[in-house]
């Protein structure tokens, strides 16, 4: 049983991601990560050990309110710094540029692309590998360099840094609070603030590594 686990996780959290990175898919990323959200989603409905009130679970998300507050600020102060710094000319980009566009990513992001996500790399890999790993740490690093590795295909050191230190600070929270909406609200506030301050770009499939 063990075996097989290890090498299911390995086939798609660590083979599937990778293979994104240096293959060209028709139609990006998004059409697999939405079948995978289907596949999920009969499997926690399936599992008998799996409690379906940690995908919502709206009772976490006020007490868990000022950490992420505080801990979005400070990120939000170190990014807009950071940009204006070191690549000014695309601070507040989206925004000031393409607000129509900035609009559409502000209302479609959380639920096209944030909920499968959480779904997937949190809900689903720290339920059903949890046996692989000892401890709530390891298994929090192993969603987050999952996470991590899903984002190499955007071909640039930038997008997998932030998203290692995403994953696990989303995969320390789920397992805190046991709610996805908690969660969600939390990577919607870092991705929203990625797209706002400028730094949306290294998000967009085809960057490259040099530039």
């Amino acid at each position: 049983m063990v075996p097989r686990m290890i090498a299911e996780f390995m086939l798609v959290f660590v083979a599937l991601p990778v293979a994104f990175a240096f293959v060209h898919v028709p139609g990006g990323p998004i059409p697999v990560l939405l079948l995978l959200t289907i596949a999920v989603v009969f499997y926690v409905r399936r599992a008998r050990d799996f409690d379906r009130a940690d995908l919502w679970r709206a009772s976490a998300l006020r007490p868990a309110l000022p950490s992420i507050l505080r801990l979005w600020a400070i990120a939000a102060i170190a990014a807009v710094a950071a940009v204006f710094v070191f690549d000014r000319e695309h601070l507040f980009d989206l925004p000031r540029h393409n607000p129509a566009l900035w609009v559409l990513i502000v209302i479609a992001y959380p639920v096209v692309s944030v909920y499968p996500q959480e779904l997937l790399f949190r809900a689903f890999l720290l339920h059903r590998y949890a046996r692989l790993f000892r401890g709530e740490r390891t298994a929090a690093a192993a969603s987050a360099v999952s996470f991590g590795l899903a984002h190499l295909l955007f071909g640039n050191p930038v997008a997998v840094i932030l998203t290692l230190l995403g994953g696990w600070l989303f995969a320390r929270r789920y397992q805190q609070t046991r709610s996805l909406l908690t969660v969600c609200v939390e990577h919607a506030a870092y991705g929203l603030l990625i797209f706002t301050v400028g730094l949306g770009r290294y998000f967009y499939h085809g960057t490259n590594f040099a530039s």
